[in-house]
């Protein structure tokens, strides 16, 4: 059963969210929705199928969204190349760095960016096989994700009035063409 469904959870998220004076909680405790920053990940309630549903979202920055690609498709090349490459996301503190690979990597990803190689827009994915209530990944065209980013993001979503643009944009070091 998941959780994310169970009206006891949804009453405590509620309880958390009137609490704090916001729609939503983050996740990770330590971040302030008031600091700037590239993704967030936090929980609201809103509806499925006519119901009430916890949905935990993250919501990034089309700009860490295009760095994100940049960067798995330099790590696709460099693992064609590299037979020893490990992916970042598999390494831990054991793991050996071949630092030719590393800077192939860097070389990539500057070469796509220069190239335009990868343009994105903004998204939001649903996940309904998520370990709690219902899964988002979403990125919007925005400089930082802040409280009023997830406010507006929240209301949207629930009122069915998101309105995503799908226009295609690539970006340089983290900054818009």
């Amino acid at each position: 059963m998941n959780a994310g469904y169970t009206q006891e959870e949804i009453d405590l998220l509620k309880e958390e969210c009137e609490e704090l004076g916001l729609s939503f909680v983050l996740v990770d405790e330590d971040d302030e929705p008031e600091e700037e920053a590239d993704y967030v990940q936090f929980q609201f309630v809103g509806k499925h199928e006519g119901k009430e549903v916890i949905y935990d979202a993250v919501l990034s920055t089309l700009s860490m969204h295009h760095s994100s690609r940049l960067y798995e498709e330099a790590e696709k090349k460099v693992a064609k190349i590299y037979k020893d490459f490990v992916p970042y996301e598999l390494r831990d503190e054991n793991t050996p760095v071949n630092e030719e690979a590393e800077l192939m990597m860097e070389e990539f990803i500057q070469e796509m960016e220069d190239e335009e190689t990868i343009k994105v827009a903004e998204f939001v994915e649903i996940d309904l096989d998520f370990d709690f209530g219902i899964g988002i990944d979403a990125a919007l065209n925005v400089e930082e994700i802040t409280a009023d980013v997830i406010e507006k993001f929240i209301s949207d979503f629930n009122n069915g009035t998101l309105k995503l643009d799908k226009t295609l944009y690539s970006f340089k070091d983290g900054f818009e063409d």
